[in-house]
């Protein structure tokens, strides 16, 4: 299989043309260009963004943000980790090994990564080497989260509210 390149995405009006092609999932497609538009807005030149084209069309996208130690509820040791965001290719590029190029590129980073589960895609997480966390309400909010701990890092304890 070819390998398919990841390259950081520019945050430029383009990139928000670009992006308009991911409308699968409504609100969520819109949000991700609230995000690209207030990181223009901020001129931030660290781009979270990260994709995979095929020729000059964007066919796979996420956003990855580096989350301080003094933020990790998840991993032990706590640590500086990764939450990958919002990852996203065509419907006519799945099955071609987009996503899973997209989330080996997060694992190179050596760092923990958590992601939230959208609904219907914990078969891909977990082929991917991610973990269910346990659930704690507290911290979880309603959400799904999948962990992927690389080697010496494992769940933080669930702390139970007294």
């Amino acid at each position: 299989m070819a390998s398919h390149e990841v390259t950081r995405l520019l945050i430029n009006y383009k990139t928000i043309e670009e992006f308009k092609n991911f409308r699968e999932f409504g609100a969520a497609e819109l949000y991700m260009k609230e995000d690209l538009e207030q990181n223009i807005i901020e001129n931030d030149s660290e781009s979270p963004f990260y994709g995979i084209y095929f020729g000059k069309k964007l066919v796979a996208r996420m956003s990855l943000y580096r989350i301080e130690q003094k933020f990790d509820r998840y991993f032990e040791p706590a640590q500086d980790y990764l939450e990958l965001w919002k990852l996203e290719v065509l419907e006519t590029y799945r099955g071609k090994g987009y996503g899973k190029a997209l989330v080996d590129f997060a694992k190179s980073f050596n760092l923990p990564i958590k992601t939230n589960g959208r609904v219907n895609s914990s078969d891909f997480w977990e082929s991917m080497g991610f973990e269910a966390v346990t659930y704690n309400p507290a911290r979880d909010r309603g959400e799904n989260p999948f962990v992927w701990y690389p080697e010496g890092v494992h769940e933080q304890p669930v702390l139970t509210e007294e």
